[in-house]
């Protein structure tokens, strides 16, 4: 009798996970659709503060949060599964805007570049103002690549993302001379040089960028064209949606098993101690610049989609300001939490796009927006967990 409600117990209990995250999920997918597809400034501050609101029941609530986080945990499958299904539907829903699937776009590469950063800044304390860079090396690299010897978007992807990686540890190999705010120091310059060289080669088109940059095509199919899905014909940015989608999911599944595996041990080792961790046997040279390698690869495949995409590139679309904008992301979200990183980038890719209706004081809600939702939770979106070992 004991046993048999016991069972009944557990059954409850994996039923009420379940219809946590499905509701969960849902939620926040007719969220973000509601935000990509409202123009009227009113609307998209009510839901910034339904948005906020939620923050501050959780903030008060830590039950409801560790509930949500419970349910998760528990239905790991149900979860992957219902959030790939809402990302291959949400183009469906959003009634054929091509400015909020644009918007989709870049928020999802600057979802990579946050958690390629949040490898250096989240899991090892390393700061790095150079992201930008490895991005414009990526588009760069790539964008020569096709203009000059003909080579395709699918061998200049992983091309690209290899020079960028030769570049990150070039980067970082002279950075382990330096620590503290005087590596962060070695990082923009790194940036500024970067920038400075894309502005003044010749074979770089100087401040005039790169202009012409070939349309990916996959099996005959130009992604220049519509996407027909099951008879529904989605705008051509659909092809590019499905792509950056396609990187994320790479980018979590990669961030994931690095997180466990004895590289992302050594990470949290170096930001919790980097004296005891040398103590230990780490190699803390190695894993410094393997980080930053790490970082670079991303942004490589990041920054050759994004060349791909826009068709044109220029040093303007690589500054400085844009590696500041990642790590304000990852900052934001929640360092060392991947879906913190990822909900940063989202909020800080669409705030600025969402809040136009502001005109010349845009920059000034957008920068109050972010210190609100930090006041609210300082430590981040959705804050950093201590890593459980026995798991």
């Amino acid at each position: 009798m004991t046993d048999s409600l016991a069972v009944r117990r557990s059954a409850s209990a994996r039923v009420g996970d379940a219809l946590t995250v499905v509701a969960v999920e849902l939620v926040g997918a007719l969220y973000l659709r509601q935000f990509l597809l409202t123009d009227d400034w009113r609307l998209v501050i009510a839901l910034l503060a339904a948005f906020a609101g939620a923050l501050v029941l959780m903030e008060r609530q830590p039950a409801l949060e560790a509930r949500i986080e419970g349910a998760f945990a528990a239905q790991p499958r149900l979860a992957m599964l219902l959030g790939i299904a809402i990302v291959l539907a949400f183009p469906f829903v959003l009634e054929g805007n091509t400015y909020a699937l644009h918007l989709c776009v870049i928020s999802m590469l600057y979802a990579v570049l946050a958690l390629a950063l949040n490898f250096q800044l989240g899991s090892a304390n390393i700061p790095n103002f150079a992201t930008g860079a490895s991005y414009g090396i990526g588009a760069y690299a790539s964008a020569l690549l096709a203009l000059n010897f003909g080579v395709s978007f699918w061998l200049a992807l992983p091309a690209a993302a290899v020079v960028a990686t030769v570049f990150g540890f070039l980067l970082g190999i002279p950075s382990m001379r330096t620590r503290d705010s005087y590596l962060a120091l070695v990082t923009i310059a790194f940036g500024v040089v970067v920038n400075q060289l894309l502005n003044n080669l010749d074979f770089t088109g100087g401040p005039n960028g790169l202009v012409g940059i070939p349309v990916p095509e996959l099996f005959g199919h130009s992604f220049a064209s519509p996407l027909v899905i099951l008879g529904a014909e989605l705008p051509p940015q659909a092809n590019f949606y499905y792509l950056s989608a396609l990187l994320v999911l790479v980018s979590i599944l990669f961030a994931e098993r690095l997180h466990d595996s004895r590289v992302g041990l050594a990470w949290n080792a170096l930001r919790a101690d980097e004296l005891a961790a040398r103590c230990q046997g780490i190699n803390v040279t190695w894993y410094k610049v393997l980080a930053f390698a790490v970082d670079a690869f991303l942004a490589g495949f990041a920054g050759t989609i994004y060349a791909f995409y826009v068709g044109f590139i220029s040093p303007d679309n690589f500054t400085f300001l844009v590696s500041v904008t990642i790590m304000t992301m990852v900052i934001a979200g929640g360092m060392d939490n991947i879906l913190g990183v990822i909900v940063g980038a989202f909020l800080l890719t669409l705030l600025p796009e969402k809040l136009r209706a502001f005109a010349d004081y845009r920059i000034l809600f957008f920068g109050v927006t972010v210190i609100a939702f930090l006041m609210i939770r300082p430590q981040g979106l959705f804050p950093q967990r201590l890593r459980r070992y026995g798991d």
